[in-house]
């Protein structure tokens, strides 16, 4: 997975890369001096540091560093340290982070969901059941099949109008975001407590005072 990842070349991790080269094994010191020549590229390969990073912590690399002028600790040369201040794969274009839903919103939206569900079944049965009671309902007038079914259907039509302009009243009346309601609740809660807060502060005043005219009152 990371065989195809990029980091980009700062200066100061060229400047670390750099001071290595001498201390480093032939076949890794050519492979580096690919990305410090001129002109001096912008990413080098992930597998390229990791490299480095494990040369550090194998015996031989850590005695060269340990040994070289001044002294160098293995650690500084970790991937931690190398990829510090950097950015992987800069050439590469990410999709924007969408955080996760509120849980309170998924389980409000779920619940609008079974209700719209619950309302649009019962339309379709009232819409069926009128239809039907007319047409059975009409047989008593002594009309002719055509004229019943006519009117089982005009009853219907009638229903599935006045079901469907009560639920656009509901939906539009529920339509409003939960998180709305709960901005608005806050805002309600911080005016209580600024009132509450006025409150207490007037009457402790009003004490002050009267404790003030007590003073000056002769004796």
């Amino acid at each position: 997975m990371t065989s195809d990842l990029n980091i980009s070349l700062e200066d100061h991790l060229r400047h670390t890369l750099a001071s290595l080269q001498d201390l480093l094994p032939s076949e890794l010191s050519a492979q580096l001096q690919v990305y410090l020549n001129q002109p001096r590229p912008a990413l080098i390969p992930y597998t390229v540091l990791h490299s480095l990073s494990q040369w550090s912590r194998s015996p031989s690399g850590s005695s060269a560093l340990c040994s070289s002028t001044p002294p160098r600790d293995p650690n500084d040369f970790n991937m931690i340290s190398l990829l510090a201040g950097t950015t992987t794969s800069p050439e590469r274009k990410f999709g924007a982070y969408v955080p996760p839903r509120d849980p309170e919103e998924v389980e409000a939206e779920r619940k609008r969901e079974r209700r719209a569900i619950t309302t649009l079944m019962n339309a379709i049965l009232s819409v069926g059941g009128s239809g039907f009671a007319a047409w059975w309902a009409s047989q008593h007038a002594g009309w002719k099949k055509e004229w019943r079914a006519l009117f089982g259907l005009f009853v219907g039509f009638v229903v599935a109008i006045a079901e469907a302009v009560l639920y656009l009243i509901w939906q539009s009346r529920h339509s409003t975001p939960t998180k709305k309601r709960r901005l608005a609740s806050a805002r309600h809660k911080k005016n209580d407590s600024n009132g509450d807060s006025s409150v207490v502060e007037t009457e402790h005043n009003d004490s002050r005072l009267r404790r003030r005219g007590n003073l000056d009152q002769p004796t």
